[in-house]
């Protein structure tokens, strides 16, 4: 039965799988005994069975019971303890409780140290784990390191490929992802590509989920044609080897409709997010965190199209089942306030909308620290609602504070620095003043062209932008070259009749 339920796991058909492993464990509890060694390994596989439907709860109260007895009966520092730590380590992190889960990837990590070596296989996965915890906290930095380390330790000990060395380098990709260094996560993820699909084939998991990596960074750098190929190909082959709606499949169609969704293609991207969000809750139930994410998607999409109701809907739904299975202050639950107050920003309805920014933003302030990377973005959606109810000092203070911020953590040309400064550019354009906008927008627009190229999505809005703070100082020549540069690229690059592409002829 253990097998065969490993079987439906490895198939991601975990409500099966679950029948199969309560059915073991229950009659290991009567027949060994509830700490005999098997049957606290049955009640392990339970709990990543409940963790891969999202039930963090029924998980946690396993693997507590778990390590409290490996603690009682093998010692603190036995392997098998250091390894029930470790898991519920990665249930808290599913919870977004990275708090508990440093504390505890800690005391993992420097057991291993002393118990085993800095280089040891286990040690170096402890690190990776902690160093993945960081990531999520907004410590870049301290992730980086730790990440590095990993690498190079992997490549010396087990070789440039070995799929653990190439783990750690898409790792380092992520990290590099979040600080904005395109070009470096680029650089890593067609490293790992190349070597998975030399070594295990061009349709291997990892492989594909390499592909999807990368696919992931050229959407990042506007690169549409470029990941939408990668993420068919991706999607086509987890079909065939997997099926229609193993959760693989699933999520890479997710994928492709969020890169349709960036080319504004809405109706293919609601039709994949309709049939995703549909299988995902036939097979994981409505409330299972990946049918909410799925529910979330399709709300997105129906913002892009302006309907405001539809969109509202979808995302109250996901905001209260979030409130009530992961709490009111979890990432999750906090961006899908976020979310929400958006949908009310688009139909005027600030006061709402400024209730759930100041309760997001205080939140996250609390939770994460005054600097962390959502604590200003909450920062900078408020101030988003204050400037659509021309409070433009309000708005302005906190631009000026979340640009501040970027600038010292994230460097003067990371994207979220760059759009900070275009807000702020934008808030003294309504104010009239049209120096300040403009020396703003003009180092957005430079560091936008060098960085991500002439024509990105980002470069050409920042030229829009030059271009109306020129048109309201009279200075229609240079207004206009620019707006044509514009509507150009984006007639050849999205088509004659996307939005932004209207919307620029409109301008001009």
């Amino acid at each position: 039965m253990t097998n065969l339920a490993l079987t439906y796991w490895n198939q991601g058909r975990w409500k099966e799988a679950e029948c199969l492993q309560i059915v073991v464990m229950e009659a290991r509890k009567r027949l060994l005994g509830e700490e005999h060694p098997d049957t606290l390994t049955s009640m392990i596989n339970l709990a990543s069975t409940y963790r891969n439907q999202g039930q963090w709860k029924e998980a946690e109260g396993l693997e507590m019971a778990v390590m409290e007895a490996r603690k009682r009966l093998l010692g603190e520092e036995h392997p098998d303890t250091l390894t029930s730590m470790a898991n519920l380590a990665l249930t808290y992190w599913n919870q977004g409780r990275w708090k508990e889960a440093e504390g505890l990837q800690m005391a993992v990590m420097k057991a291993r140290k002393r118990l085993l070596g800095e280089e040891h296989p286990d040690t170096l996965t402890s690190i990776a784990n902690l160093g993945s915890t960081y990531r999520n906290q907004g410590q870049w930095k301290e992730a980086e390191g730790l990440e590095m380390t990993v690498m190079e330790a992997r490549k010396k000990l087990l070789g440039e490929e070995h799929p653990d060395t190439l783990t750690s380098m898409a790792n380092l990709a992520l990290t590099c992802t979040n600080q904005g260094r395109w070009n470096e996560a680029e650089g890593w993820e067609i490293a790992v590509m190349e070597a998975t699909k030399r070594l295990l084939g061009e349709e291997h998991p990892d492989t594909l989920t390499s592909m999807t990596n990368l696919a992931s960074t050229y959407r990042n750098q506007g690169r549409w044609k470029e990941a939408e190929g990668l993420q068919i190909a991706v999607m086509e082959a987890t079909k065939r080897l997997l099926g229609e709606e193993h959760p693989n499949t699933l999520g890479s169609m997710g994928n492709l409709a969020s890169t349709y969704r960036n080319q504004g293609r809405w109706k293919e991207a609601e039709g994949l997010e309709i049939v995703v969000m549909d299988a995902k809750k036939r097979l994981l139930g409505e409330e299972h965190p990946d049918t909410l994410t799925s529910i979330a998607n399709l709300a997105s999409t129906y913002w892009n199209q302006g309907w405001w109701k539809e969109a509202e809907g979808l995302e109250i739904v996901v905001m209260e089942a979030r409130k009530r299975l992961l709490g009111e202050e979890h990432p999750s639950t906090l961006r899908s306030m976020a979310h929400l107050a958006s949908t009310y920003w688009d139909q005027g309805r600030w006061k709402e909308a400024e209730g759930l920014e100041i309760a997001v933003m205080e939140a996250t302030k609390r939770l994460l620290g005054e600097e962390h990377p959502n604590t200003l973005t909450s920062m900078a959606n408020l101030a988003v609602t204050y400037w659509n109810q021309k409070r433009w000092n309000e708005a302005e203070g906190l631009q000026i504070a979340v640009m501040e911020a970027r600038k010292r953590l994230l460097g003067e040309e990371h994207p979220d620095t760059l759009r900070s400064m275009t807000n702020l550019a934008s808030t003294y354009w309504n104010q009239g003043r049209w120096k300040e906008a403009e020396g703003l927008e003009i180092v957005v627009m430079e560091a936008n062209k060098r960085l991500l190229g002439e024509e990105h999505p980002d470069t050409l809005i920042s030229i829009a932008n030059l271009a109306a703070t020129y048109c309201n100082q009279g200075r229609w020549k240079e207004a206009e070259g620019l707006e044509i540069a514009v509507m150009e690229a984006r007639k050849r690059l999205l088509s004659e009749e996307h939005p932004s592409t209207l919307r620029s002829m409109g301008n001009l």
